[in-house]
């Protein structure tokens, strides 16, 4: 094989040599492309996401890295006289927001580019950020439950609304469970958990067991309210990526729309 390679014309071996170089560049902008794809679903913004892309394409030896995200796409295209243009399209769905984790993803870029990691160091940084332990289920509902009660509290409620919330909110955190097992989309999660938290807060009242469903549905709507999405939306326009921002926007003002008419929905059928 040695003999039949150096026997190759100039051209040939040159062809060769390039490919591979691509094959190589390929196989570090998949995994370029992994961070990128956590990054934009722990809840990072669009400037975030493009910048850490970038710097890891230019830490691992690109001459030009051109990248555009919007919140479902992330699109790289980089280029290197040893492997010439080579693009990538990642589609991105669903969202699932954790700050803890988005920090930890930014640390590992930071860290690739600082100390130029090989890929493999990279790939093992990843997967054991993927495969910390996140908050318990136990831990959430106890959340859940505090901030409906501390919320319904805040706005004028009862000791007796804050109580009937809090209950209401670990339940909505059941149901909230439940449907993300069967990965419907976001909208119709919000639709079923709106709809059942303003239908529990009328029972309660209806039983006693509340004094105003005003103030104990405002708690479990505290709990819906897409206010992360809202705040990177945003961001997104101030810092110039105004197609992510609005359709941030847009996305995040349909979803607190679906949840106000949950409980409109069930407060003028009780």
């Amino acid at each position: 094989m040695g003999t039949a390679s150096q026997s190759l014309p100039p051209e040939e071996a040159g062809c060769f040599a390039l490919l591979a170089e691509a094959e190589r560049a390929n196989e570090y902008l998949y995994h370029v492309l992994d961070i990128g794809q956590h990054m934009l679903q722990c809840g990072g913004e669009v400037s975030r996401v493009e910048d850490s892309i970038q710097r890891l394409c230019i830490a691992y030896g690109a001459e030009r890295a051109d990248v555009f995200t919007i919140t479902s796409s992330i699109v790289v295209t980089i280029y290197s006289h040893k492997f010439g243009a080579l693009t990538q399209t990642r589609r991105i769905s669903g969202q699932q927001y954790d700050l803890h984790r988005l920090e930890l993803l930014n640390q590992l870029c930071r860290r690739t580019c600082g100390e130029r990691l090989s890929l493999q160091e990279m790939k093992k940084g990843l997967e054991e950020i993927l495969a910390a332990p996140q908050y318990g289920f136990g831990v959430q509902l106890i959340t859940y439950a505090l901030v409906s009660s501390s919320f319904s509290l805040f706005f004028g409620g009862s000791a007796l609304d804050a109580a009937a919330s809090g209950v209401i909110g670990v339940m909505l955190k059941f149901l909230d469970q439940a449907i993300r097992r069967t990965e419907a989309n976001a909208f119709l999660s919000a639709l079923l958990c709106s709809c059942l938290g303003g239908l529990l807060a009328g029972l309660a009242v209806r039983f006693g067991l509340g004094d105003s469903v005003d103030m104990i549905s405002i708690g479990n709507i505290m709990l819906l309210i897409p206010g992360l999405a809202l705040t990177n939306s945003l961001r997104d326009m101030f810092s110039g990526n105004t197609i992510s921002g609005l359709m941030r926007f847009i996305e995040a003002t349909l979803l607190a729309l679906t949840i106000a008419c949950g409980f409109a929905l069930v407060a003028g059928l009780l």
